[in-house]
């Protein structure tokens, strides 16, 4: 199945730039719109989070982690993967590798076709 990309809209250049509809001149939400309030749970998140710091120690961190590694050591594949992902960080796709390489390509072209005298 194919995937289309979706094209950033701008905001429209007809009339007041959706003013009316309680945003400024950069299509952004203006003070008191109340389609731009933000997350609705997150000051809840928010003190669920700082609870759930206060109550785990670093012994228990280390339990945890201990099990994990255990779990790891006896071949559990979720294990394994879940504790590399947390000690090396998450392997990077071999296509940001390529964009780089392209990016890199296109900022060399641009050097040379703006900056060479």
């Amino acid at each position: 199945m194919a995937t289309r990309k979706q094209k950033k809209s701008k905001p429209s250049t007809n009339g007041d730039n959706g003013e009316r509809a309680g945003r400024d001149a950069q299509g952004r939400f203006t003070s008191g719109n109340k389609l731009g309030r933000g997350n609705p749970f997150a000051a809840r998140v928010a003190k669920l989070r700082a609870e759930l710091l206060k109550a785990v120690t670093p012994a228990d961190i280390r339990a945890v982690a201990r099990k994990l590694i255990k779990q790891a050591k006896t071949g559990d594949l979720p294990a394994i993967r879940e504790l590399l992902d947390r000690v090396l960080g998450k392997p990077l796709e071999t296509d940001v590798f390529d964009k780089l390489e392209n990016l890199e390509r296109l900022v060399d072209e641009f050097t040379a076709e703006n900056y060479n005298t």
